[in-house]
């Protein structure tokens, strides 16, 4: 592996060679690239970016580190990943629903970091609920149930670990090619036939312009694409919250409620198509039309909330807690010490709903991390009673903070400005802005 040949490809624009490209990615899972050196092409990376023949070889090499989930004949293996939201809970229901429509669905989550909340601290907030599964214990939970949903470990592109670290001290996180390599080579070692991703933009999106959500998902449909998967990016709009629920347990609850078939209709129809897309990828027989109606199907009928029951109890709940969790949630997850609602202060129409904001004031009262080793509050966050769009009248409920610690003058301020209401109505938020595929859906 020449280093210096490596460095000097970047700089010119040139694709760099394959085979020191994957020495190069080997080497550093082995702890046999320095730290500066990696770091002179992480930098090098993120200054000048690369070929997308460079992000697949990368990536590759990333999923060739660790660990690789096999699987036999059989229904096909899917996956979603979201670029991160307020509200965005959808791993929750979408994971059992595809399930339930004959997919197997071996899906690697995080933990939340920032304002945006992450599936595993959701899950976690359901006593028992064990997100630290083997690869094996992956295979064995979606051969058993039909999915699983589990903490992204060491075992898995460690190569991807390393320069993760790197990348967070060396200021080239918001590199595109490193972040399209970072994502779709954990998802590529689950040994997907088909990916969906949400790439969100937005105030409270990470990528907050649509020519940055734009790049980052062509970028990650290329890639993935490369590999042999195929893959949809949905960009969606991210700032108002999803749905009527933020915080940890609180969205355990509304994702429950949509899989008695109710809930939130924003909520539901990002499952929807995001599933549809998936079934639509996969199946001879279904375009995304059929696939959205299998996906409503199953969550109408009860199927979908079954699958999440069996995942609930093969990842070690308690059978009479899951039947407990799915009649009267808040019985088993609990509540908040503190309830503050907000009053509408004149009649009008809602607009806007900052999402931001509200992520930012949960996550000071423990609904997320500033640190990784931080712990979350579970019970932390917002229950929303209206949306962008909606009509209200005066002293109508708008929202209501659930938080364990009294609010300062300033806080309650900000819990008032939440929610901007105006005389002129305004139009309820369109999610889906934008859809990138790297084929036609049937091969």
């Amino acid at each position: 592996m020449n280093l210096d040949h490596l460095v000097a490809c970047i700089e010119q624009g040139d694709a760099q060679p394959a085979e020191q490209l994957a020495a190069f990615v080997q080497q550093v899972a082995t702890g046999d690239v320095t730290h500066e050196e990696a770091t002179r092409w992480l930098k090098a990376v993120h200054q000048h970016g690369c070929h997308v023949e460079d992000k697949i070889v990368l990536t590759h090499q990333m999923v060739a580190s660790g660990a690789h989930l096999t699987w036999p004949d059989g229904p096909p293996v899917v996956d979603k990943h979201s670029t991160g939201g307020v509200g965005d809970k959808m791993s929750l229901m979408l994971a059992p629903a595809l399930a339930a429509c004959g997919c197997r669905v071996p899906m690697l989550a995080g933990r939340g970091l920032g304002h945006t909340g992450g599936t595993i601290d959701k899950l976690e907030a359901i006593p028992g609920f064990n997100c630290s599964l083997t690869p094996d214990e992956m295979v064995e939970a979606v051969e058993q149930v039909g999915c699983c949903i589990a903490v992204q470990n060491d075992a898995i592109a460690p190569a991807d670990g390393v320069l993760y670290a790197l990348r967070d001290v060396t200021d080239t996180i918001d590199s595109v090619p490193l972040i399209t390599a970072s994502i779709v080579s954990k998802k590529a070692a689950e040994g997907l036939d088909a990916l969906v991703l949400d790439v969100k933009t937005g105030t409270a999106a990470f990528m907050q312009t649509s020519e940055q959500a734009r790049e980052l998902a062509q970028s990650m449909v290329e890639t993935a694409h490369g590999l042999g998967i195929q893959t949809t990016a949905q960009i969606t709009a991210m700032s108002e919250p999803i749905g009527t629920h933020v915080g940890n347990a609180l969205e355990v609850i509304e994702s429950i409620e949509v899989l008695h078939g109710e809930g939130s209709p924003d909520t539901r129809e990002l499952v929807v198509m995001q599933g549809g897309a998936l079934l639509a990828m996969t199946h001879d027989d279904v375009d995304e039309h059929e696939g959205r109606r299998r996906m409503e199907q199953v969550l109408d009928n009860g199927r979908a909330l079954e699958k999440f029951a069996a995942m609930c109890v093969q990842q070690g709940v308690k059978p009479e807690v899951v039947d407990q969790l799915l009649m009267a949630p808040k019985d088993v997850l609990g509540q908040a010490a503190f309830q503050t609602s907000v009053l509408a202060s004149k009649s009008g129409y809602v607009a806007s709903v900052d999402a931001m904001a509200m992520a930012n004031l949960a996550r000071a009262h423990g609904a997320g991390r500033y640190n990784l080793d931080d712990v979350v509050d579970p019970l932390v966050g917002f229950v929303l009673n209206v949306a962008k769009g909606d009509e209200v009248a005066l002293n109508q409920p708008l929202l209501t903070f659930h938080h364990q610690k009294a609010l300062t003058d300033e806080e309650h301020r900000l819990l008032q400005s939440l929610v901007t209401c105006s005389d002129e109505h305004h139009e309820p938020t369109t999610r889906l802005l934008e859809q990138i595929e790297s084929r036609p859906t049937k091969p």
